[in-house]
C-alpha cells in the first residue's frame, strides 16, 4: 500500500509565524535593529546570530544561512512576503461589515434634494 500523505506532529504544531506579523516586523526599522543587535543566546543555533527574518529561522553559522537564501522555501516566502497583508478595515469590509468609503461617495451623489 502507498504511503499515507500526512503531516508529522512536529511541523504541524510548530507553525511559525504568519505572514502578516513578519510583514510588520520588516516595515519598522525599531525592530529590524532590535533583532539585529540581539545579545548572544546559548539555546539558539549560532548563539541567536544568524537569523532569517523572512522564514523565521535561526542558523549555526553564516554559509548555513547563505545556503538557506538559495533554497526554494525561502525564495516563496519572499515571494508572499511581497504582497501588502489586508488591514482589519479590508477584511471587515469584505465580510460585509462597513461601508466602503468610495461607495458611499457614489451614493450621496445620486441623491437628489
Amino acid at each position: 500500500m502507498p504511503k499515507k500523505h500526512t503531516q508529522s506532529n512536529k511541523t504541524r504544531k510548530r507553525p511559525g509565524r504568519d505572514l502578516d506579523e513578519i510583514h510588520a516586523d520588516l516595515i519598522r526599522p525599531d525592530k529590524m535593529q532590535r533583532i539585529q543587535e540581539r545579545p548572544f543566546d546559548d539555546d539558539l543555533p549560532g548563539g541567536g546570530r544568524h537569523y532569517c527574518v523572512a522564514c523565521d529561522r535561526h542558523f549555526v553559522d553564516e554559509q548555513t544561512k547563505a545556503g538557506h537564501e538559495k533554497t526554494k522555501g525561502h525564495k516563496r516566502r519572499l515571494r508572499a512576503l511581497r504582497e501588502k497583508p489586508y488591514t482589519q478595515r479590508e477584511a471587515e469590509l469584505a465580510g460585509g461589515l462597513g461601508v466602503d468609503e468610495q461607495t458611499k461617495l457614489e451614493s450621496l451623489a445620486d441623491l437628489t434634494f
